[in-house]
């Protein structure tokens, strides 16, 4: 049985805005598991999206998102709702969910803090990366399909090999039709791509699927511009479940970490 396509948004942008926290996927944020569902890295940034815009305050900023993978991400039209689940004066827990379909597909929930002039005793121990003009070229499509991989600019790290990379990865594509989105928004739309960048086996046919279940991020800075860049390690257990773990980069350096739960299958 083969399941349908669904019906796109037309355009060159990830999504159509319906009005109402309704939105419509076009093919720009397909998948690359199967062509009928959405990719986890737009549907993450429409839904940090979503985040900053509810009950904006100027006093704090998103400091962790986590994201969890309900089930299929159905291309086409959907809704996102979003929550207060622990208010706070300088600590607060909100959370969106992305629904279509009469199912919840991703639930997110994002600890927002208050901010402060903490330069005094700021540091990172993060590594940095080359920058994009230090790497060269590649073309995820060749490896990954799908219209979202095929929206992306892709540029490569020396040194990269199966289980560990260093890739920068920018869009044209705004994230809906509106082009209203933050930096941090557009950026959270393109971390999920870090566990196919450096891919310990070939994906596919006669080989292994290894989706994620989960993105966890955590951001001790908040990011701009538009690269982002991805220097990761992926991790493969022997009980069918792995791990690819990086850290995120913007053009001044590194500003936090991602994590995402794999299931490990046979294909």
């Amino acid at each position: 049985m083969t399941t349908a396509l669904p019906e796109l948004a037309d355009g060159v942008f990830y999504y159509e805005s319906l009005g109402g926290g309704r939105f419509r996927s076009t093919i720009h944020a397909q998948g690359a598991w199967n062509p009928h569902e959405q990719h986890m890295a737009p549907a993450s940034g429409i839904l940090a999206d979503a985040l900053m815009r509810h009950d904006p305050r100027n006093d704090v900023r998103l400091a962790r998102i986590s994201y969890e993978i309900l089930g299929l991400i159905p291309g086409g039209e959907f809704q996102i709702t979003t929550s207060t689940l622990r208010p706070g004066r300088t600590i607060e827990l909100i959370q969106a969910e992305l629904s279509a379909g009469g199912r919840t597909a991703i639930r997110a929930a994002a600890w927002r803090m208050i901010t402060s002039d903490t330069s005094a005793v700021a540091a990172v121990e993060d590594e940095p990366m080359p920058a994009p003009d230090e790497c060269k070229p590649w073309d995820g499509a060749s490896v990954w399909p799908g219209g979202f991989i095929r929206s992306l600019e892709m540029r490569i790290a020396e040194g990269h090999r199966p289980g560990s990379g260093r890739v920068w990865i920018r869009t044209s594509h705004p994230l809906t039709d509106k082009a209203d989105s933050t930096d941090l928004a557009r950026l959270m739309g393109l971390v999920d791509t870090a566990n196919g960048i450096a891919a310990r086996v070939p994906p596919g046919k006669d080989s292994y699927i290894f989706p994620n279940v989960d993105l966890q991020i955590h951001m001790y800075r908040a990011p701009s511009g538009e690269w982002l860049g991805l220097d990761n390690k992926v991790s493969f257990g022997a009980d069918g479940i792995g791990l690819t773990s990086t850290v995120l980069h913007d053009i001044d350096g590194p500003f936090g970490r991602a994590e995402q739960i794999l299931t490990l299958r046979k294909s």
